[in-house]
């Protein structure tokens, strides 16, 4: 009998309870946070390509620095955000909001004054609800500002660890990269030490463009990159994950979602979702895998893909010539004469055409190391959609 919940979160960062792996990178994190916390500022990039898991992490560091290390953690999505005056808003208003049910709330509205309006529908909540003119100040005074929070919890918290997540407008902004330069450049040169471990996340393109904009800063972030999981932490998520409901995997299966996952959480959890609904006893064998995996490819392809890639492949001359692609594919990597010698005449004849129109998608890119007519996937999100495609069109034929 199928069990009543999924054990899995397709599109949203990891409860901390299904958190697998990334050791090295936790211990990395926690030990700037201790540093942090007794008064030598920490800035750090967390790094990785779409779908790794770097808001997860986030999270789950989060969630440690603040049962363990008695730190003020605070994650802050930002996106859409461009401005310096909306950036420092949502920071504060996830102070406000994250401090509503603890102990130093009171403190917490104390810090924000007479800058707290009531919201709500259903019950009373609270917002931050400064005005232009103040978030203005806000953004130049953002260091005192944290000083004065951090000197109003210190018997209660040890220290503060921000968390800037979802960069992307912000890092196109002269004024954000000027600024986080200014901010660093303010608070180590202050004989106050301010207990800060400030840590941005996004896809290594948002770290090169601010320091594009701002070259001091390539010397002012600690970057922390994360890479895939390995087969083992992709076997360990997998046997863990449907063992909190009660469901024991197959090793045949397993090996099929591993290899389908590709060392990304965001797959991962998309395949395990989709196998899960496919699976009524309490067991998955390699049937249910396969058809939860050619289930999870259409979901894939829906929320993760870019919609002009999308609807490009939708092709069946273009998806036809995907499929040889993939077959003849190592790394990531494969070479244009080699899928050329596997397609049919049809198929050949706009080969180029296809080449072409992925590289200005951004989905492929030259590999000169390798020599002409080599191209990788620019990110492992879209190979393995195509994998995925690759074994829904395998499955249909047979």
């Amino acid at each position: 009998m199928q069990r009543d919940y999924s054990p899995f979160t397709p599109g949203i960062p990891v409860p901390v309870e299904f958190f697998v792996g990334r050791q090295a990178e936790i211990t990395h994190l926690r030990d700037k946070i201790v540093r942090a916390s007794k008064g030598q500022l920490q800035i750090a990039f967390l790094s990785g390509e779409r779908g790794i898991g770097k808001s997860s992490l986030a999270s789950f560091v989060r969630h440690l620095a603040e049962r363990e290390n008695q730190v003020l953690g605070l994650h802050t999505f930002l996106g859409g955000v461009t401005t310096l005056t909306e950036m420092v808003r949502r920071v504060f208003d996830r102070l406000l909001k994250d401090s509503l049910d603890k102990a130093w709330h009171e403190k917490v509205k104390g810090f924000f004054g007479d800058h707290i309006r009531e919201v709500g529908l259903f019950g009373v909540s609270l917002e931050f609800g400064a005005g232009p003119s103040d978030l203005e100040r806000m953004v130049h005074d953002f260091a005192p500002a944290l000083r004065n929070l951090s000197n109003r919890l210190q018997h209660k918290k040890k220290g503060l660890l921000i968390i800037l997540d979802d960069i992307n407008g912000l890092a196109a902004s002269e004024d954000f990269a000027n600024w986080l330069k200014s901010l660093v450049d303010e608070i180590a040169t202050s004989s106050a030490p301010l207990p800060l471990c400030l840590l941005l996340v996004g896809m290594e393109e948002r770290r090169q463009s601010l320091i594009d904009l701002q070259p001091s800063l390539a010397r002012v972030f600690d970057l922390i990159s994360i890479e895939p999981w390995s087969d083992e932490e992709t076997r360990e998520f997998y046997v863990s994950s449907f063992s909190k409901v009660g469901i024991t995997v197959d090793d045949d299966a397993l090996e099929d979602l591993v290899e389908y996952t590709g060392g990304l959480p965001v797959i991962a959890h998309e395949i395990g979702d989709a196998v899960f609904k496919q699976t009524a006893g309490g067991c998955v064998d390699r049937d249910s895998a396969i058809s939860g995996i050619i289930t999870a490819a259409k979901v894939v392809g829906r929320k993760h893909v870019e919609p002009q890639v999308f609807q490009f492949i939708q092709s069946t001359r273009y998806s036809s010539i995907l499929l040889s692609v993939v077959k003849d594919i190592e790394n990531v990597v494969f070479q244009r004469q080699k899928v050329l010698s596997s397609l049919g005449e049809d198929e050949k004849k706009v080969f180029d055409n296809f080449i072409a129109k992925m590289k200005k998608l951004g989905v492929i890119a030259g590999v000169p190391e390798k020599g002409k007519g080599y191209y990788r996937f620019c990110n492992r999100l879209h190979f393995l959609y195509f994998m995925l495609l690759g074994m829904t069109a395998r499955q249909n034929h047979e």
